[in-house]
């Protein structure tokens, strides 16, 4: 397999969808399967990454069987009660067979689709561990946590820091060697995760 520019083929990473939170904010629907143009929102997801990476992965915890009807191995969450985004990634690195994973939410359908191609391409030149997306508002970066790629390697650094009762994505992340990659479209970042933002989502760019 040839090598892209950013020292990282495609085939070297696994994209990961994560779709296994609550839909509190949703009143506790299942957000990856809400309809978004006629498809569910995690089959934008996944329609959009496959293209990007080598193999796409799952992570949902409930309507399982809906999930793998889209045609994508689907993993729940390693640890009990919904702990976040974190156990999502811990599914993904414990199934993961290539170097990389790649993370994106169920509800953000319209993500960028130089996504791996960039977080790649920085993750390499930087020799980081982790690649993380962010846009700029008011002229600040804002990362965009769950859109990260990282090196499987993490993975037992992730066991640990799980283990130890700890949830949050940048505390976890400042441990490693991280790089930013900003994002001109902040658009391409809007995401559903109320009843009315999914409205939003619906109305043309």
């Amino acid at each position: 397999m040839t090598t892209d520019m950013s020292g990282i083929a495609p085939g070297q990473i696994t994209g990961l969808i994560l779709a296994g939170g609550r839909g509190t904010r949703m009143g506790g629907v299942d957000k990856g399967l809400q309809n978004h143009h006629g498809l569910p929102l995690a089959l934008h997801a996944l329609l959009r990454l496959q293209p990007q990476v080598g193999t796409v992965l799952i992570n949902a915890n409930r309507n399982l069987a809906a999930y793998e009807s889209m045609g994508a191995p689907v993993w729940p969450d390693p640890l009990p009660d919904h702990p976040g985004p974190l156990a999502g990634w811990l599914a993904g690195l414990e199934h993961c067979e290539t170097a990389y994973l790649l993370t994106v939410p169920c509800d953000t359908p319209a993500f960028p689709l130089d996504l791996a191609q960039r977080l790649s391409a920085a993750l390499h030149a930087e020799e980081a561990d982790i690649a993380m997306a962010a846009t700029l508002q008011d002229g600040q970066v804002q990362p965009q946590p769950v859109f990260c790629l990282l090196r499987t390697t993490l993975m037992e650094s992730l066991v640990r820091y799980l283990q130890d009762g700890q949830r949050k994505i940048d505390r976890w992340t400042a441990l490693h060697r991280c790089t930013t990659v900003v994002f001109d479209d902040t658009a391409a970042f809007f995401n559903a995760n109320t009843a009315d933002e999914l409205r939003t989502l619906q109305q043309p760019r």
